[in-house]
């Protein structure tokens, strides 16, 4: 009967937390999945997941960051879920990357080598940044999500591992296939076209 009685408060408490978290946690799970509908769908997980476990939220952080580790942990299900969808698009996508090596091992020359060298503020570029997302876009869900992890949360490999359910050696591989990608693409979008 503890939880009826409680109800009522605990509804105004996840009310005040839309009205002044909304906002943010929509604005990162949309930088995080790049699609509006998902990221609604995400926030209203974590405030339904917020209203459900609103018992166990202690005060020992802050609302705002006890929600946005909620969200981080919607997000890995999403792609989670994604990436079981995509066994057969990696496949495909580890077949391609290997067309970027000669048959000892090394990189192909394509003539954008200089490109890359003489490039040295790329994400200072507003228009780099967008070509940039476009790419990390068209990657496999799972991939996209390491990258992500790696580079943007700058989270440690066992933790990305723990998340993706991946082998630490998987883990290596996937960084190095879908930074040879966002290589591929980036030189195609960008570089050649500049």
């Amino acid at each position: 009967m503890k939880e009826r009685s409680d109800y009522p408060s605990k509804k105004k408490t996840i009310s005040e937390w839309v009205h002044v978290y909304g906002d943010y946690l929509y604005s990162w799970a949309y930088h995080k999945t790049s699609c509006n509908e998902t990221a609604e769908d995400l926030v209203q997980e974590v405030y339904f997941a917020a209203f459900k476990n609103y018992d166990k939220f202690e005060g020992r952080s802050s609302p705002k960051t006890w929600l946005l580790k909620i969200l981080n942990n919607k997000i890995i299900d999403h792609y989670r879920k994604l990436s079981n969808n995509e066994g057969k698009q990696e496949d495909a996508t580890s077949q391609f990357t290997d067309s970027f090596f000669n048959p000892v091992g090394n990189w192909k020359a394509n003539g954008l080598e200089e490109a890359w060298v003489a490039e040295e503020h790329l994400l200072d570029n507003e228009a780099f940044n967008e070509v940039m997302e476009i790419c990390m876009n068209d990657l496999p869900a799972k991939w996209r999500l390491a990258i992500l992890s790696k580079f943007l949360l700058e989270k440690e490999a066992v933790a990305i591992c723990q998340d993706l359910d991946l082998t630490t050696s998987n883990y290596w591989q996937v960084i190095h296939r879908a930074k040879l990608l966002l290589k591929k693409c980036l030189e195609v979008n960008w570089f050649a076209k500049n």
